[in-house]
């Protein structure tokens, strides 16, 4: 089933159209009502006219996290306040966060492109969707249940935390689609075991999980515990929140609801466009947005782009699964690393669990990487030998994937702290300032 068919299976020609007229009226719209971009095209010469083809995007400036910081907290809306219905931030805690306000047309959107995921997912009218994302300033909760309620699907709006009871709701309501991040996912299997459950217990056939990255290693764990279909969902706050791509059930890439946000792949450091399947960093254009339109927002996120049509039929353009961010990427005695790496690793090796952490050091001018990783019971031995032999196998699968010799340390089952949201991977202990 596909839920919009018009706008999820438009060919080429119809869509290059659609995303030019949008593409020049969201231009000429933010360029009239958002001071900010009314100077930023004027600093570098371009006017709403110029926009003729859509290879003319070039000529727009980037917008960054930063200019967003800096808006803060309104600058960047472009309604009138009396317009603007729902406003939602992102956490702040690398400084101000970045504001995000919706129109009612907005709301209907993300509405509409959440919808789209339930059913990419497999989902509609019969399902009870578990909404484990949180409620609140955070996109994640309210996305999902608006989407949720579009689609005609009940919505358990139960959020993040008290586990004990997510369970008890999962198994009682028999809830068939859980919606959450891939590390509070897998917290939740490990409880689910611990409650004495097993898959043949619930009721679930597929999650949406999203908000941090996750390796395809990590979704075959998760399938095998869940026995479900784990998709991945992507959002960004600044362009409206968790919806923007999804997995189908080919799990082939990420479907673009790209007639609504326009994709472009560039060179993180020469800033040039690339062509599609060559990986680089996501920037993304709003182009029907009206509280706060975003033009090439720089997401810092690393993937390509894949045009052909889907085995599931939609036309849509795919993203591959994002690999790294740009400003996520560690440097270790000169090599350019990613937690997702040292992941895919981690997991390619039996008996051990995908709770890891990364602790970064530096003795003198020397980095230090020490692994952190949980085995399972039936591995945790109180032989140090076979402890031993066991790190170093790590250690040297480690090396084969990242080309950087580590020290890893395992640890005792449930030692790791686990998280409700956004799972914090890695402790970078250096002074670099």
């Amino acid at each position: 089933m596909i839920w919009n068919e018009k706008y999820e299976c438009m060919d080429n020609k119809s869509k290059k159209g659609l995303h030019l007229r949008r593409l020049k009226k969201i231009v000429k719209f933010v360029y009239e009502n958002v001071s900010f971009y009314k100077k930023r095209f004027d600093d570098v010469g371009v006017k709403p006219e110029d926009i003729q083809e859509l290879k003319d995007i070039e000529k727009l400036p980037f917008t960054s996290k930063t200019d967003l910081r800096e808006a803060y907290p309104f600058a960047m809306f472009a309604v009138d306040d009396d317009e603007i219905i729902e406003i939602h931030t992102s956490s702040g805690t690398t400084g101000k966060p970045t504001v995000s306000g919706y129109t009612e047309k907005d709301i209907n959107i993300w509405a509409e492109i959440i919808s789209r995921s339930i059913t990419m997912a497999g989902g509609g009218n019969k399902d009870i969707i578990q909404n484990c994302y949180g409620y609140g300033l955070f996109t994640g909760g309210f996305g999902v249940h608006y989407g949720g309620i579009k689609v005609g699907a009940t919505v358990i709006p139960i959020s993040a935390g008290n586990t004990k009871r997510q369970i008890e709701v999962m198994v009682d309501f028999k809830s068939t689609i859980l919606t959450c991040t891939p590390s509070y996912a897998l917290y939740l299997s490990e409880f689910l075991e611990k409650e004495g459950y097993s898959s043949k217990d619930i009721n679930l056939k597929a999650g949406l999980f999203g908000a941090e990255m996750w390796t395809e290693e990590m979704r075959k764990d998760l399938e095998n515990r869940f026995n479900i279909h784990a998709l991945n969902i992507y959002g960004l706050t600044e362009i409206m929140g968790p919806g923007i791509a999804q997995e189908c059930l080919v799990k082939d890439g990420l479907h673009i609801s790209e007639d609504h946000f326009y994709p472009e792949i560039i060179d993180p450091d020469t800033l040039e466009v690339l062509e599609d399947g060559e990986k680089g960093e996501l920037v993304l254009t709003t182009i029907t947005r009206e509280g706060m339109p975003i033009i090439r927002f720089r997401t810092h996120d690393l993937t390509s782009l894949n045009r052909e049509k889907c085995e599931c039929g939609r036309t849509t353009v795919r993203m591959s699964r994002i690999t790294g961010r740009t400003d996520d990427m560690l440097k270790i005695r000169g090599v350019m690393i990613f937690p997702s790496q040292i992941e895919r690793a981690l997991l390619k090796i039996d008996g051990l669990t995908p709770n890891y952490q990364i602790v970064v050091t530096r003795e003198g001018n020397l980095d230090e990487v020490e692994i952190k990783v949980e085995t399972t019971p039936k591995v945790f031995s109180d032989k140090i030998k076979e402890l031993e032999e066991l790190e170093n196998k790590i250690a040297k699968h480690i090396h084969k994937e990242i080309n950087l010799r580590v020290n890893v340390r395992l640890v005792e089952p449930n030692t790791l702290p686990r998280s409700e949201g956004k799972a914090v991977r890695v402790t970078d202990e250096r002074n670099l300032n």
